[in-house]
């Protein structure tokens, strides 16, 4: 094994194709792809200042590394990498990897980050970035953080536990997800989705649950939750109030109370979902923007 140690390194592609390193407490700056065609890498304590450093990689653990927000598109075309503590503050960070880990790993600038990428694992992933994971499949994620919207638009095959975020159109275009034990709030959640479940969560969101084939929620919380389930096959538990239900497709939705349940029949038939909830307190046929034009 080939070692670096305190080194700094510059120029273009500065260690392009090599293979069988350990990397320590090295940077690397003004230079574009140092460890581009790499293998067998192993990373402690380095700093990326520059673009694109680990592309078209192969068998990386990077451990209580930096990546400064000049260090742009880093990790790109990357097979079996693992990265272990670490702060990224650069956008557009992994892009169609395979095979890829990310434990205690904080993302300042996940504007981008990790698209097309399979079989990816989150522990204790904090994120800040608008379209996060988009495209992406096979994700398992424990603990994830987020703060940014659009964020798994497009992903297949994923599972989500622990996580808190704040998020705007979270899961469009989805398929297989599942989500425990979480907190979501955000508008537009999980529109034209397939199979999309939720086990005890908590959920805000305007216009939630929307054009969803085949939606689930076990004991789920819906906090300030207006609009939900338009043109949606629910089975939905919800432990709480509704604050409006709108022309739900088909399936059972189970709530405490629902504060108006809007069914318009030309556009549903109301006779394929079943609504059980002892206190509805208002019934309209038409929403409420109708209302006001007439």
């Amino acid at each position: 094994m080939k070692e670096y140690k305190q080194l700094h390194f510059t120029g273009e592609r500065a260690l392009f194709a090599q293979k069988d390193l350990y990397v320590e407490d090295c940077i690397f700056e003004d230079g574009e792809s140092p460890l581009k065609h790499s293998e067998d890498v192993r990373l402690f304590g380095s700093m990326f200042r520059w673009k694109y450093p680990l592309w078209y990689a192969k068998n990386v653990l990077a451990e209580k590394c930096t990546w400064f927000d000049t260090a742009r598109a880093g990790v790109w075309y990357t097979e079996h990498m693992t990265v272990d503590t670490a702060l990224i503050a650069a956008p557009k960070n992994f892009r169609r990897c395979r095979d890829l880990t990310l434990k205690n790993v904080s993302f300042a600038d996940a504007k981008e980050t990790l698209w097309s990428c399979e079989g990816v694992r989150l522990r204790d992933v904090t994120v800040k970035g608008d379209y996060f994971a988009m495209n992406s499949s096979d994700i398992d994620a424990d603990g994830l953080t987020l703060e940014g919207n659009y964020s798994f638009d497009g992903v297949k095959n994923v599972t989500v536990r622990g996580a808190r975020m704040l998020t705007k159109d979270a899961f469009w275009n989805s398929e297989n997800v599942a989500v425990y034990d979480s907190f979501i709030s955000g508008e537009y959640l999980g529109w034209n989705s397939k199979n999309l479940t939720f086990v005890n969560c908590v959920i805000e969101s305007l216009q939630g649950m929307c054009y969803i084939d085949n939606l689930k929620m076990v004991n789920c919380k819906l906090l300030n939750t207006t609009l939900a389930f338009e043109y949606s096959d629910a089975d939905a538990e919800i432990t709480t109030a509704v604050e409006s239900v709108l022309n739900p497709k088909s399936g059972t939705i189970r709530a405490e109370r629902i504060g108006e349940l809007i069914i318009e029949k030309d556009r549903i038939d109301p006779s394929k979902t079943v609504i059980v909830c002892s206190d509805i307190e208002k019934r309209s046929d038409r929403p409420e923007w109708l209302r006001e034009r007439e």
